[in-house]
């Protein structure tokens, strides 16, 4: 019993110290002025301009297949109809996706019903109108978005990717 009574002395000072460092960390927490804080930029890279199409190649919610940055990236350009953020051209809805789900390289297919990408393989879902998010599966990041930018022509160029392409270590030609 004596040593039971020793047990819960020990767990509540343990207790108290510990609720004494939160508040003082809340209070310091607080006092700071806060920091902006930029948005990471993930596996972020710069690649030379490549033209894919232009904008009159595209209709709204039809996948465009292209391949960035290279030929053995398979991806899509898609006209969603609506502004996005991150959307390109004079409405703001044109994005582009890698179409290799992140989680084991199955090709993805688009669903225009529903407005989704999805694997074959083990489910995976993402969503194009919020920047390529997985909403459902076992993926562990979201699909590689390009880039893009319209010029005065309407011609479309992908500069660069937010993600990581499946099976590279780097995003590096």
């Amino acid at each position: 019993m004596k040593r039971c009574r020793h047990m819960v002395d020990v767990g509540r000072r343990q207790f108290l110290r510990g609720a004494g460092l939160a508040t003082a960390g809340a209070a310091v927490a607080t006092a700071l002025p806060s920091q902006p804080q930029a948005a990471p930029s993930l596996a972020r890279v710069d690649y030379p301009s490549t033209r894919l199409a232009n904008v009159k190649d595209l209709k709204v919610n039809e996948p465009f297949e292209v391949a960035y940055p290279d030929a053995d990236a398979p991806g899509v350009l898609l006209k969603l109809g609506k502004r996005v953020e991150g959307g390109a051209g004079p409405d703001g809805d044109i994005v582009g996706f890698s179409t290799i789900c992140p989680h084991k390289g199955f090709p993805l297919h688009y669903n225009a019903e529903d407005r989704t990408f999805n694997c074959p393989g083990h489910y995976s879902r993402f969503d194009p109108e919020a920047g390529g998010l997985q909403i459902w599966g076992q993926a562990t990041q979201n699909l590689p978005q390009y880039t893009l930018r319209i010029d005065s022509k309407g011609d479309i160029y992908a500069e660069g990717l937010d993600e990581l392409l499946y099976g590279r270590l780097s995003n590096v030609l």
